[in-house]
């Protein structure tokens, strides 16, 4: 039922209204089962890093869970500024996603370390990101495609920004600490 997701899916007018609730659970509504699936194969890419950096325990689940849902939200956040006068409804895990796609560019690129933001790798992965992405804005709109690839970028920023001060709040704060693989 339409109605009842426009409930629970992110909008301008929501975060306007107040409801910032929609941050977050617009990240657990999907538009299908292939939004769905696709999302879950992008979680399995990038997650695994990000999961054994801030641990592997359930100290190190829940850091993970929190990170996740600050990406997400911070995700959002970007779509709703961008759109701050537009009406549409967004939903998706993407944005959270594409946090941990970018949490995961400073981790590999580090090799068990974490990379600085201005390293040649991890400049590159986001030159990929931002190429696709800008594809999909370019290009979406002739594939009857609406992908809200502007929370993609900003949740991407979010993971690259997040994931040193997310390792080091989870007791993982010296570099060495963090694992490699």
């Amino acid at each position: 039922d339409l109605d009842a997701v426009a409930g629970y899916a992110l909008s301008t007018q929501a975060v306007r209204a107040g409801r910032w609730t929609t941050l977050f659970t617009s990240l657990f509504l999907h538009a299908g089962w292939g939004h769905l699936l696709m999302n879950a194969g992008s979680a399995l890419a990038f997650g695994p890093p990000v999961a054994r950096a801030l641990g592997e325990n359930l100290r190190g689940a829940a850091f993970f869970y929190i990170f996740f849902l600050i990406c997400g939200a911070l995700a959002g956040l970007g779509f709703v500024v961008v759109h701050w006068e537009g009406s549409g409804l967004v939903i998706g895990a993407s944005g959270a996603i594409s946090g941990l796609w970018g949490a995961a560019s400073r981790l590999l690129a580090g090799r068990g370390t974490l990379a600085p933001l201005l390293s040649r790798p991890v400049v590159l992965q986001a030159i990929v990101f931002l190429a696709i992405n800008v594809g999909i804005g370019l290009l979406g709109g002739f594939a009857q495609m609406n992908v809200a690839w502007e929370a993609h970028l900003a949740g991407y920023a979010a993971g690259l920004l997040l994931i040193g001060p997310a390792a080091r709040l989870a007791n993982r704060s010296r570099l060495g600490e963090l694992p490699s693989g």
